[in-house]
């Protein structure tokens, strides 16, 4: 049904040159170099040292940051129920208004 066209290679045109002929060469080996000696390898990863200071550091940063998400969070929650309640009293004015529009019918 679908089938993709492929396209053709059209026959060269104009003046073809012969392949160039590749002569072999001598490889001709180096003087050897000396190794250097190895050296020990560096620590990946540098050693952490926990001073009180810096415990103490991490401790207020690690509270701060759940403060600040905290607050954030209680935010988000009472816009959320803000207008919740908004919505709520939308639809009791609406469904007042269509009552009493009701009503006089």
């Amino acid at each position: 049904m679908l089938r993709p066209k492929i396209p053709t290679n059209p026959t060269p045109a104009g003046h073809l040159t012969p392949p160039m002929v590749v002569e072999p060469t001598a490889v001709v080996p180096s003087a050897q170099v000396p190794h250097p000696a190895p050296v020990a390898p560096a620590p990946t990863r540098p050693t952490v040292q926990l001073t009180p200071g810096t415990a103490l550091a991490l401790v207020g940063g690690g509270t701060a940051v759940v403060l600040v998400v905290g607050a954030v969070l209680v935010s988000m929650l009472l816009a959320v129920a803000i207008t919740g309640a908004s919505v709520a009293v939308c639809a009791l004015v609406i469904r007042s208004l269509v009552h009493a529009d009701a009503k006089r019918r």
